[in-house]
């Protein structure tokens, strides 16, 4: 998990244009590309939530009342670093574009017969 904090920490956080051949080029097809990245993106997202709601549940206060509600310091600045990463699109995009990924087929394409 903190390897995708530290990829997604050098990266700008705005959306760049991307050359569409760039994306063709590891699949050979523009569609397959973007459902690799999109699929890569959710799984990105879930592990972040996940991480997220792990690190604030430590600073959770079982309380019926809301005038107990305190500011935490600590959980805010928590929050905050998680706000600042990037899409976790971008962050796929571009694990995606260097060659950080690896992906596979979970049925393998029909070979055409051979002659």
């Amino acid at each position: 998990m903190s390897d995708i904090k530290a990829k997604a920490q050098g990266l700008d956080p705005n959306v760049q244009p991307r050359d569409v051949l760039e994306l063709v080029e590891k699949t050979g097809n523009i569609y397959e590309s973007i459902a690799i990245i999109s699929r890569r993106a959710r799984q990105i997202s879930s592990d972040l939530k996940w991480e997220i709601q792990r690190k604030l549940e430590e600073f959770a206060v079982n309380s019926d009342t809301i005038e107990e509600v305190q500011e935490n310091k600590e959980q805010i600045e928590i929050s905050k670093f998680y706000e600042r990463l990037p899409n976790t699109a971008i962050i796929a995009t571009q694990e995606f574009m260097t060659g950080d990924m690896h992906w596979r087929y979970q049925d393998a394409p029909p070979q055409p017969p051979q002659q």
